[in-house]
């Protein structure tokens, strides 16, 4: 059986158009279980059946496509989100929105059925499967990137940014310190007023002698050459998570 999809565009043709290559999809199949042209028509559809996933346009009249994923995210069953616009601008709001995917129009079939796999995945993920993968939505020189958390080796800020350190580079974030430890702080452990390092890269603690504070710790991390201070305040944590 294929995945139950809801159109939800302004605009009829977008909807025809999304209509006749969904019929042409076939790994995995789907079928249009619904259309909408507003907000208010999607959610009447949503009350009275379920669906595997969304087809969602961004720019709407009334209440937008982002304000729309925003509530779907409510529902005690809520599909998969697949944003579908002309503007490539709104990937990062989106990617926050949880969405599995963004297409920008005119939509090709191979990249919608890569979305539609999206869409399975989490379905099955839904049924009880593995966990969808934590990723963190970047942009770096015009390009979003999706770097999994898993990754993450550190988070270190720096003036009004985050760099955020993987074994193979390094990408600078828009953010706050605080507000990453508060989403990913089982993961990771804060070692410094400027630092949250990932749990199971921790390698080591030294001593180290820096120019300004004298002799102090340092961790070490797994993949990486460079180590991270350690405050006094933060010593007690880093020696348990060695320990565990």
């Amino acid at each position: 059986m294929g995945l139950k999809m809801l159109l939800v565009d302004d605009e009829p043709l977008a909807r025809s158009r999304l209509r006749t290559l969904l019929a042409d999809c076939k790994n995995p199949a789907a079928e249009v279980a619904g259309e909408a042209a507003n907000a208010a028509q999607a959610m009447e559809h949503l009350r009275r059946q379920s669906f595997d996933g969304v087809l969602l346009d961004i720019h709407m009249p009334g209440a937008d496509g982002l304000a729309l994923a925003q509530v779907m995210r409510t529902l005690p069953d809520p599909p998969a989100v697949v944003f579908v616009t002309a503007y490539a601008e709104h990937a990062v709001s989106a990617f926050e929105l949880e969405a599995v995917d963004y297409l920008t129009k005119p939509v090709r079939l191979e990249r919608l059925e890569q979305a539609l796999a999206r869409i399975e995945k989490a379905r099955q993920g839904r049924a009880g499967g593995p966990e969808p993968e934590e990723v963190l939505v970047i942009q770096d020189r015009g390009r979003t990137e999706r770097v999994p958390v898993a990754e993450v080796l550190y988070f270190k800020a720096e003036l009004k940014y985050i760099t955020v350190r993987t074994a193979a580079r390094s990408y600078i974030l828009d953010g706050s310190l605080s507000e990453l430890e508060e989403r990913h702080g089982t993961q990771f452990l804060r070692v410094h007023r400027n630092a949250l390092v990932s749990r199971r890269a921790v390698r080591a603690l030294e001593k180290q002698f820096d120019a300004e504070e004298g002799e102090g710790w340092a961790v070490r991390l797994n993949g990486i050459d460079e180590s991270l201070s350690v405050s006094r305040r933060q010593l007690s944590a880093v020696r348990e998570a060695l320990a565990s």
